[in-house]
């Protein structure tokens, strides 16, 4: 698409009105939303989980949401 006319060409494209989804898969493109939040750690357990991250080699974000997940599920058995 390197000019007006190759774009042109698609702006009259139409939508079909139905279409079949029967072999479509539930949350195949969903990626959770992360949201900014800020808490507050004492320092021994923010330079321990820095520390257990870098051992992963994983962020320490990251290592906290895995042990708050494990931690939800243990809670919902």
């Amino acid at each position: 698409m390197k000019d007006i006319e190759q774009r042109a060409s698609f702006d009259d494209f139409e939508l079909d009105d139905n279409y079949d989804f029967s072999d479509g898969i539930r949350g195949r493109f969903y990626k959770p939303k992360k949201i900014r939040t800020t808490l507050q750690l004492d320092d021994d357990i923010l330079l321990f989980l820095k520390k257990q991250a870098s051992e992963k080699h994983v962020k320490y974000q990251v290592l906290v949401n895995t042990l708050l997940r494990d931690y939800m599920s243990e809670a919902v058995k």
